[in-house]
């Protein structure tokens, strides 16, 4: 057929003789690996050694470090480099995540087990693939399929729950610009219970979750000691701040229950410089979750594997009897009710204020066993020179799971240390009964003008998916909207996403689901990161209200083995008022196969940290948008085909996607 048009990687190829070096709005800096690759190098379990050689560490973002005052890189007035990037790198799965202060935001106590995890992705994720999901999530990355119990996997739940008697091997690590950071949870200095034992090197988990000036801040888990023949952890979570490297952790500010104080969790999720230091906003544990019935947080110690069993009569005394944490296997289980929570850090590591912004239910549900009062600050930032941050509270549903997560906001009534008032967003209520509209909503971001980025889970099935759509709040007209089809077709009926931060100008990163599949019927859907301009001044070519994937305008239109071309984007993370943008992608060495969206990778793709940076003067013409079928083709706003590049046309085959 020799009318049809050239095939996109033709061009691709060809584009190299092209007038386009000037295409693209962002230019893609690859962020160090030397802290994933630090923690590649670090032994492993014997039985997963092998998998653990052969299988890259992942990487991801969780911030970018803000701009000075003025500066904008769309317009040449920035210093790129100085924008460090925040993140962590994982070995194998998580089993269930570090960063939420209850697994899956799900407020359940029992996703504990492979049964727990297969429940909560059979009833909110709705795969077809929910048993292999939580095997892996469970048994790790890689575990064997004809012996789950060989231990053959990379990460998973079990390997932390076998800690007890196996000793454990450091999961994931923190990471300031891609280099390794060390916790205060890694020093055995900060401990200061009795009847720990000796300190264990490289067996912590822990995420940086943000980088303000001097400071950089996240969450550790607990280090593990060895005591005798057994191997217990002081805490599951702990928030720290570092200080230009010393660390220091952020300990419960709950006073008189030694339960909570010693085993009780703190994470440290947001932060801004104020007057006196670093205001941390986070969670804490306030209060024990469970009764006279524990059946809900009953693991099954089948899956777990060493020979224990699990003695519900035991674990009820490790609140009243908090001198056994240590020297018993059942209170390595401990939950907890949690609530948002301030630390102010000052200039030498010393926390010189903290308290809880306020809690608004009981810990306990007597009709509810499962679920318990939770709350947490997400992130924080000065409104008219006063902090405001965003999160969630609990809602009591009077349903059967009672208290979920509803979107909100805290706001101290005089000084940081005074009172905090909670207020949920509009728009966001959930409703009560069990047939409810939404599962869980939250908050995740907040700028200087008072608008405020979250995420809305779907409690029933919509159009046979279970979507988490995206909504902006804007306290100056007290509207909330949802990112739909409304705003951009990108946001099409029925898809996932997550509206991760927003800046002073208004402009929105995160992620949405780039596949229209029927998700119910398959796996999950491919992710790919956005960039929405929600105010009403356009940010450099970006016009006001404009909806952008990423992988667009990081595309300069080059050849197929081009640095822009190495690259897909699943995520951003956050953005700074310059417009920097620190997300997490797929790298496929060498480059894709072609410049479409499906391109596929010829070798084995790596997930890296990177940090886009806006091309100073570009324009709306230096947008090229990726096709989705190789066969169409490449549209552009300006540039050409060079005279050198026509002249190759009649030497180049043609090959088609694999």
């Amino acid at each position: 057929m020799p009318h049809k048009m050239l095939k996109l990687s033709t061009l691709a190829i060809l584009v190299a003789g092209a007038s386009q070096a000037s295409a693209a709005v962002y230019t893609i800096e690859p962020v160090s690996t030397a802290g994933a690759d630090e923690l590649a190098a670090q032994a492993y379990f014997p039985n997963a050694q092998a998998n653990a050689d052969s299988t890259p560490v992942s990487m991801f973002t969780t911030g970018i470090k803000p701009s000075s005052e003025g500066e904008n890189c769309f317009t040449g007035n920035c210093n790129a480099g100085s924008y460090d990037v925040a993140g962590t790198a994982r070995r194998g799965t998580q089993g269930t995540p570090l960063s939420d202060a209850t697994a899956f935001n799900q407020n359940r106590q029992f996703i504990n087990d492979v049964s727990g995890l297969y429940s909560y992705c059979r009833d909110d994720l709705g795969y077809n693939t929910c048993d292999i999901w939580a095997r892996s999530e469970y048994f790790g990355y890689g575990y064997n399929e004809d012996d789950w119990q060989s231990g053959q996997g990379l990460g998973g739940l079990q390997h932390i729950q076998q800690t007890w008697k196996n000793n454990y091997h450091s999961n994931a690590v923190a990471l300031d610009n891609g280099a390794a950071v060390t916790t205060k949870a890694d020093d055995a200095s900060a401990y200061t219970e009795s009847g720990l034992g000796a300190i264990q090197d490289n067996t912590t988990d822990a995420t940086l979750e943000g980088i303000v000036g001097n400071y950089s801040f996240g969450t550790s888990s607990s280090a593990v000691f060895k005591n005798g023949d057994v191997y217990p952890r002081a805490f599951a979570k702990r928030g720290f701040v570092n200080i230009d490297g010393t660390p220091a952790a952020l300990l419960n500010p709950v006073s008189g229950d030694a339960f909570v104080k010693n085993m009780g969790q703190t994470m440290a999720n947001g932060a801004v410089e104020t007057t006196g230091g670093l205001l941390v906003v986070g969670s804490s544990s306030f209060a024990q979750t469970f009764t006279q019935d524990v059946d809900s947080r009953d693991p099954n110690t089948d899956d777990i594997d060493i020979g224990l069993g699990f003695n519900k009569d035991t674990f009820k005394q490790c609140a009243t009897n908090p001198s056994n944490l240590y020297s018993t296997f059942e209170c390595q289980f401990s939950s907890f009710a949690n609530e948002a929570a301030f630390w102010l850090v000052d200039a030498s590591g010393n926390v010189v204020k903290s308290g809880a912004m306020g809690s608004n239910l009981a810990a306990v549900d007597n009709d509810h066993e499962d679920v318990s009062a939770q709350a947490s600050a997400n992130a924080v930032t000065m409104v008219n020179g006063s902090p405001v941050a965003v999160g969630y509270i609990s809602r009591d549903t009077n349903s059967s799971d009672s208290y979920v997560m509803e979107a909100a906001f805290f706001k101290p009534t005089a000084g940081i240390d005074s009172s905090w008032t909670q207020t949920a967003i509009p728009g966001m209520t959930i409703s009560t009964g069990d047939d409810r509209n939404y599962e869980y909503t939250m908050a995740n971001d907040v700028n200087a003008n008072f608008k405020v980025v979250g995420i809305a889970k779907s409690h029933k099935a919509d159009n046979r998916s279970y979507p988490q759509k995206m909504f902006i709040y804007d306290n100056a007209t007290g509207q909330t909207k949802f990112l739909d089809s409304s705003v951009s077709s990108i946001f099409f009926r029925g898809s996932n996403g997550d509206a991760e931060a927003i800046n002073d100008h208004d402009q929105v990163v995160g992620w949405v689901d780039s596949e229209t599949k029927n998700q119910i019927d398959g796996s999950e859907r491919r992710h790919r990161a956005f960039t929405y301009i929600a105010g009403s001044t356009a940010q450099g070519p970006l016009k006001a209200g404009s909806v952008w994937m990423l992988d667009d305008l990081t595309n300069d239109g080059g050849a197929a083995n081009s640095v822009a071309n190495s690259y897909r984007i699943i995520s951003a993370t956050d953005v700074n008022n310059a417009g920097v943008i620190s997300a997490t992608a797929n790298y496929c060495a060498g480059g894709y196969q072609n410049l479409t969206k499906e391109a596929q990778c010829s070798v084995t793709e790596k997930q890296v940290a990177i940090k886009l940076v806006p091309k100073a003067n570009a324009t709306d013409k230096d947008i090229i948008v990726r096709k989705a079928e190789e066969d169409e083709p490449v549209k552009r706003s300006g540039g050409s085909l060079g005279i050198l590049a026509l002249t190759a046309l009649g030497f180049i085959g043609f090959r088609r996607r694999k």
